[in-house]
């Protein structure tokens, strides 16, 4: 691919996807953000360099999804825009539009302070007074100063969790000695859209009741609420308290599991964040629940890289069974797309597999293959494993017949579906079929598969590790590291991946290239030196959560830490939060939701070095840093268990100790410095 034709695709994909036009490398004068509790933070209003301040942040349910913009100016006061999605409604394109329309037709609106309730208090209309707190713990909340005439608001917006309704709920209180009458100008305003399910109807109104008295000190609360029905269907009707409960019901679900502790409050509070991201994004469909990527553009659809890959092994140690149903709901899609002639899989079900689907080999066999091993060894279900054991067979299958006479395994792309050149043969798909052969070989042993057939596997991997050190092996921008593909010639994200799966031959010069050449104040860069200026400005957060993940399991910790501490702190409390991010300047640093999964994924596969074995058996590689006494991850529900992993300091060694919830300790050990232990749960 020339040169020309990679910055038109960059420039298609950025106008195409860019929801929000902020700058966000602005107000980069220190933090903005402060942890203000175990699974909350609070912007630093009174640091007046913070302001004027930009930011969105995306919150979803199973039949909605919002994206709230928020500004506060240089004065404090706050403006919103609320653009929220009703991702199963799909609505007609324009005659304007084009065909790509068809892949992003999710009925949506915007919908700014002019649709909010007027309350008037004697002969004024109320203005809400300048923003005194605003925090955010998976729900957004503004608090206001009082305003001149003494009312002050205070509101949280989030959605429903299974309606088509995304609410804000205001909080209103009178500050004054003196009994305050408010009249409320009610908001109502219905919109009707026609779409491939017949008429589409949308309200906007506020329950709020026409006039209010309020004690000196007396509050109240009430309601602005969005939504949406099909013909069939009634607007929905619950209280504003029941979707408030039914949203910190799910947010108390993610904080009960798995949870990391470590000294640094930093890493605990964003893996806490990270969990609630990555598990709201599940919408419902023709396939069932699926994970969807989310950020204003990927809803009620499924890819082989995001889902498979990404996300669906995260879900059985956060044991989220409503993640752990939509994985399978995206493994038993891929299933059904699997041929007897091998030809390639389609690589998403977009709009929820109803229109026409790409065909190109990004490599997603590979990818499918790797994550479908891990998530049925983690899962530790043999049924589950026998059904997804055929889709694995297959996927492998598939790559073993498109390795090249060198023997590393051609594909068309990789996960950037072109917007970079890959060669025919890149790292990746290689690297990814490499440890989806491992994992495949334990996963083989321990569902009772033919000894020739777990042999198998086991060779191939270890054919494959000499054809990629010698493919793709090489001598780069002064490194012995990986070049990307057989021509390229400079260093991009990529190449950690061989660390990520366990192959670390060339383990130094690539940390040095990860962390010294291509690192910046926003992670790993795609590539610094390269023909084309545009790819010089890239960065994918999914790049620098693979690369931490990786450097971490091949020991090279301190570094490491140093990287994601630095990396954790801009996105929890920079200027851009509180989550890991897409891309950027694709999508404009989108929050999509599988990158929250590889984020945990850093600390469960990375820090405490788990790689599954088995149904009910794992390695664990723990890497304490030198300046940390402790590291626990608690309430992990992998492998059919629920137990916690504690790791302590003992000296010049490592205690282990891995213990159930019901205080049974399945092992307890000292250890050398990156030494492994074998954990196995003995079943009944």
């Amino acid at each position: 691919m020339n040169n020309k034709r990679i910055t038109l695709l960059l420039l298609f994909f950025l106008v195409q996807f860019s929801l929000f036009p902020q700058d966000n490398t602005n107000n980069a004068r220190g933090k903005h953000w402060h942890i203000s509790g175990d699974t909350a933070i609070t912007f630093n209003i009174d640091n007046k360099d913070n302001l004027p301040y930009t930011d969105d942040i995306e919150m979803a349910g199973k039949r909605v999804a919002g994206i709230v913009k928020y500004s506060i100016d240089d004065k404090g006061k706050l403006s919103l825009n609320r653009t929220v999605f009703f991702p199963q409604l799909h609505e007609f394109k324009a005659s304007e539009d084009t065909w790509f329309h068809d892949y992003r037709a999710y009925l949506k609106g915007e919908y700014t302070d002019a649709l909010l309730p007027k309350l008037y208090i004697k002969d004024e209309q109320f203005v809400p007074g300048t923003v005194k707190t605003v925090s955010i713990n998976g729900i957004l909340n503004f608090e206001h100063d009082p305003s001149k005439n003494g009312l002050m608001l205070t509101r949280s917006l989030f959605p429903s969790m299974d309606e088509r309704l995304f609410r804000e709920m205001w909080t209103i209180k009178n500050t004054t000695d003196s009994i305050m009458k408010i009249q409320v100008g009610n908001t109502a305003l219905e919109f009707n859209d026609y779409g491939a399910k017949g008429k589409y109807s949308r309200l906007i109104k506020t329950n709020a009741p026409e006039s209010m008295v309020l004690k000196p000190g007396e509050a109240t609360s009430f309601s602005l609420d969005i939504m949406a029905k099909t013909p069939e269907e009634k607007f929905p009707e619950e209280s504003v308290e029941i979707t408030l409960s039914k949203r910190k019901a799910f947010l108390s679900l993610m904080s009960g599991s798995l949870q990391l502790d470590t000294p640094n409050p930093i890493l605990n509070t964003l893996f806490e964040f990270s969990k609630t991201r990555a598990s709201e994004s599940i919408f419902e469909s023709e396939l069932g629940l699926i994970h969807s990527p989310g950020g204003g553009r990927y809803y009620v659809g499924i890819w082989a890289n995001d889902q498979a890959e990404y996300i669906n092994p995260f879900f059985p140690y956060l044991g989220y069974a409503l993640g752990n149903e939509s994985a399978m709901n995206t493994f038993r899609a891929f299933a059904k797309e699997t041929n007897a002639e091998y030809k390639k899989i389609r690589y998403s079900f977009e709009i929820e597999g109803l229109v026409k689907p790409f065909l190109k080999d990004r490599g997603d066999a590979a990818m499918i293959a790797y994550g479908a091993a891990h998530y049925a060894m983690a899962f530790g279900d043999i049924p589950t494993a026998n059904e997804l054991w055929p889709l694995i067979e297959w996927c492998l299958e598939y790559c073993n017949r498109q390795l090249n006479e060198e023997g590393v395994v051609m594909s068309e792309s990789d996960e950037m579906e072109g917007r970079i050149e890959t060669g025919n043969a890149n790292l990746s798909t290689s690297s990814l079929y490499y440890g989806a052969l491992n994992h495949a070989g334990d996963l083989a042993k321990s569902l009772n598969k033919p000894k020739a057939l777990q042999n198998k596997y086991k060779e191939q991997a270890s054919k494959l590790s000499l054809a990629i050190e010698n493919y793709f092996g090489a001598h780069v921008e002064g490194l012995d590291t990986y070049k990307y593909y057989k021509e390229h010639k400079y260093l991009r994200h990529w190449i950690c991946l061989p660390l990520v799966v366990g192959l670390n031959k060339r383990k130094d010069a690539t940390v040095t290239a990860l962390f010294d050449r291509l690192w910046t104040d926003n992670g790993v860069h795609v590539e610094k030196n390269s023909d084309d200026e545009a790819i010089t400005k890239i960065f994918w957060d999914r790049g620098t959560l693979y690369a931490l993940r990786g450097t971490f399991a091949s020991g090279e910790t301190k570094k490491s830490l140093e990287k994601l501490e630095q990396f954790s702190e801009k996105r929890l409390l920079g200027n851009r939060v509180p989550y890991v991010v897409e891309a950027f300047p694709e999508g404009n640093m989108a929050h999509l939701s599988a990158e929250s999964a590889l984020y945990c994924r850093v600390f469960t596969e990375g820090v405490f070095g788990i790689t599954p074995t088995g149904l009910s058996s794992f390695i664990c590689t723990p890497r304490l840093p030198e300046n940390w006494d402790h590291m626990y991850l608690n309430n992990i529900k992998a492998f059919g268990e629920d137990f916690s992993i504690k790791v302590n300091r003992a000296g010049r060694q490592i205690k282990v100790k891995v213990v159930k919830s019901n205080g049974n300790v399945v092992l307890n050990k000292k250890i050398a410095k990156g030494n492994s232990i074998n954990v196995t749960f003995i079943k009944n």
